[in-house]
Parts: structure tokens; sequence; C-alpha cells
């Protein structure tokens, strides 16, 4: 997809803050750090769009971003140790999950997991929430870049076999540094539309 245009529309944390448009979206999901803005401004080709930041759990309510006027990217809050209450935590929680259980637009959910590190248990505990829930699910392999080429198949394999990925389920290599993934990337994104 060639990206001419991209906004970030509404931060919601209730239903009812939620774009009233009847668009596709997807969401990206993934541990605090793991470069969700990174992928963000690297698949529409936009620098500061989505803000990187050096303290994990910046996110804390679900950003819509508009793309090309024809779909969103909702970018939902990090898992893991962002430092911050478990009751905030557990809020977190519930407004995700809300969005994920009930929202129509939903056509997919990105699970962004760092490629050099077998996924965490948030991750695992992410995959099979989508799996239950019967969400389509596409991993995001990121950070490619800071492994050598001839060692990333050995890095999918065991990234495949932590989240125990199902048959069907797409992996894409992704490098928000090089580009590496991001045609793949948007190709599987488009067959969800």
């Amino acid at each position: 997809m060639k990206v001419t245009s991209s906004d970030i529309v509404i931060s919601a944390v209730k239903p009812e803050q939620y774009p009233d448009v009847d668009l596709p979206e997807f969401a990206l999901a993934g541990r605090s750090n793991v470069g969700k803005s990174s992928f963000i401004n690297k698949m529409l080709n936009r620098k500061g769009l989505a803000r990187i930041s050096s303290k994990p759990g910046k996110t804390q309510t679900l950003n819509f971003f508009l793309i090309n006027e024809i779909l969103h990217f909702v970018d939902v809050p990090g898992y893991g140790y962002a430092k911050v209450s478990k009751t905030e935590r557990a809020a977190w929680g519930r407004m995700i999950e809300t969005y994920f259980t009930t929202r129509e637009q939903l056509r997919a959910v990105v699970l962004i997991v760092d490629l050099r590190h077998p996924p965490t248990e948030d991750d695992v505990m992410m995959y099979n929430f989508l799996k239950h829930y019967e969400i389509p699910c596409i991993v995001i392999a990121t950070k490619a870049d800071k492994i050598p080429k001839g060692k990333w198949q050995k890095h999918l394999k065991v990234t495949r076999q932590t989240l125990n990925l199902e048959e069907g389920d797409h992996m894409v290599i992704f490098s928000s540094e090089t580009g590496e993934g991001k045609d793949k990337a948007w190709a599987i994104l488009e067959s969800y539309m």
C-alpha cells in the first residue's frame, strides 16, 4: 500500500469515544518498548507520528491513526514492565479487552514481538487471548536488523514454538531501520480488508 495520508484522529479510553465510522481497523499490541511506535512510523512513512518514548508504558489510551482515509491503526497500551500501578494496569487491561472483544471494525491484531528474544509470558498470554476470542493475529517479529540474517530462521523457530503459533497465522520478520518486511506486512493487512 502506498500511504499518502496518515494522522492520529483520537485517543480513546471508552467505546463511546471510538471513531464512529465503518472502516477496517488493525490493533497493534506488544509489550512496552518492543517497537510499536517505530513499526507504525515505518509503515506510514512518517518519522514522528507515533511518538517513541524512552520510558516504557507511555501509551495509556487507544490511539486511532487514520490512513489514506480507508483504515485505522489502533495503538493499544504496551503490556509488561511499565512502571505503573496494578490498578492502572488492570484498567488498561479492561480497556483493551473491551476494545478487542466488542469492536466490529477490528479485522486483526498485529502482535509485535522482539525477534532477538523468545516471546515473553505476556506475549503468549496475549496470543492465547486472541485465539480464545477467534481474533485473527499477525505476528510481527521486529528488530531484525539487530541479528545476523543467517540467524533469522533460528529465532523465528523459537518465536513460533514459544507462541505455539497456529497453522495459517502469519509471521513477518520486520525492521523499522531497514524496512525489511514492510511490503509483506502491508500485503497481509490488505488481505484482511
